[in-house]
């Protein structure tokens, strides 16, 4: 527990002061929540036991269950993907993209990490009375600039307005749905002892961008965030191999929530070497700084892999040979031991635990 504004009572005369508790606050939610907190749309604990304990039984179903990024389906005789998101991004403008940056990249990116390239979204705008017609139409013209570059159609969409001061300016759901090729079948289920796990490159700049706009933070240089499709770098690294084990991109809670989703759900363990990690010399400074932990910092444009040992040198190449995986590297393995714990290697030659974190280092960053 830590304080905002700690008082002490006044004391009676011969006796101790009484120390008044009723304006501290706890900087985590805690587990027992009655109402929905911040930390419920984080990515981490919090959000998973919503989605287990409230969404999951009230929905039902067998593909929900799984709980991946993208449902694969099978319609007609085609496997599809399936995938939906919301993007409440505050502010909606940062280094290196917009809402309508996410709102595109983060649908086609749960799309392929399903093996699957996008091929049509739909769109819904819900939009606060007030904002400028002027801000909706750079919102838009980005996102139809980053579906055109991603090669996907905005097939359909919706338009809601609500209230002033029941919004925040631009809100924006998309839904996206595209073809898995035969033979891929990538879920942490398949992941086993031994797999390598790559990450595509640098982490933690979407998450520190946004920060530094939010908060009007400088930290000597602009740290943009990553945002970008994969869907080129997962078909790149599919035509090596469809023996790819599992996709996963680090989003809400970062390289940390999603190496520990997969072992959970695969009953394995992870092994991280910590000094392997690639983070950006601006990234880590500012983590430092704000005291966070680039593990737990949210990516937009990064995918995590757990690859069989026998073709991780050659995905790797073909990574690296991509423009958005030419920092890709090798931070770990999936082990036996400790099945459903992420644990990391220090420089110093320590273990620590790399656990799921309860909410989030910094809300609103998609």
């Amino acid at each position: 527990m830590n304080t905002t504004t700690a008082t002490t009572a006044t004391a009676v005369p011969g006796e101790p002061a009484v120390l008044d508790l009723t304006a501290w606050t706890c900087p985590a939610p805690l587990r027992d929540q009655p109402r929905v907190v911040m930390g419920h749309g984080g990515g981490g604990a919090l959000s998973a036991e919503l989605v287990q304990h409230v969404f999951a039984p009230g929905y039902g179903g067998d593909i929900l269950a799984q709980l991946t990024d993208s449902a694969v389906v099978s319609l007609g005789g085609a496997r599809l993907a399936f995938s939906t998101d919301s993007y409440v991004v505050r502010p909606l403008f940062f280094p290196g993209g917009s809402i309508g940056d996410l709102a595109v990249n983060g649908t086609v990116n749960d799309l392929a990490m399903s093996g699957a390239r996008a091929a049509y979204l739909s769109c819904g705008f819900i939009l606060e009375e007030g904002v400028e017609v002027s801000v909706v139409a750079r919102v838009a013209n980005a996102l139809g600039a980053a579906a055109r570059a991603a090669g996907v159609e905005v097939a359909t969409g919706d338009t809601k307005v609500v209230d002033a001061g029941h919004g925040d300016g631009i809100f924006i759901n998309t839904a996206g749905i595209g073809l898995v090729p035969a033979g891929v079948d990538l879920r942490p289920q398949r992941v086993v002892p031994g797999d390598v796990v790559i990450v595509s490159g640098a982490i933690g700049a979407h998450g520190v961008a946004i920060m530094s706009v939010r908060e009007g933070l400088e930290f000597g240089v602009e740290i943009e965030s990553d945002c970008a499709a994969l869907g080129g770098l997962v078909e790149t690294m599919l035509a090596v191999t469809p023996d790819l084990h599992v996709l996963r991109d680090p989003t809400r809670g970062g390289l940390a929530a999603a190496l520990n989703e997969i072992a959970t759900a695969s009953g394995t363990g992870v092994v991280l070497q910590e000094r392997d990690i690639p983070v950006p010399p601006a990234v880590a400074n500012a983590c430092a700084v704000l005291g966070l932990d680039p593990m737990y910092v949210a990516n937009e444009g990064k995918l995590v892999a757990f690859v069989p040992r026998e073709h991780a040198e050659a995905v790797l190449d073909s990574m690296r040979a991509h423009p958005l995986g030419a920092e890709a590297a090798v931070i770990g393995e999936a082990v036996e031991a400790h099945p459903g714990m992420v644990v990391a290697r220090t420089g110093l030659g320590g273990t620590r635990v790399v656990d799921l974190p309860i909410g989030e280092q910094l809300p609103r960053i998609c």
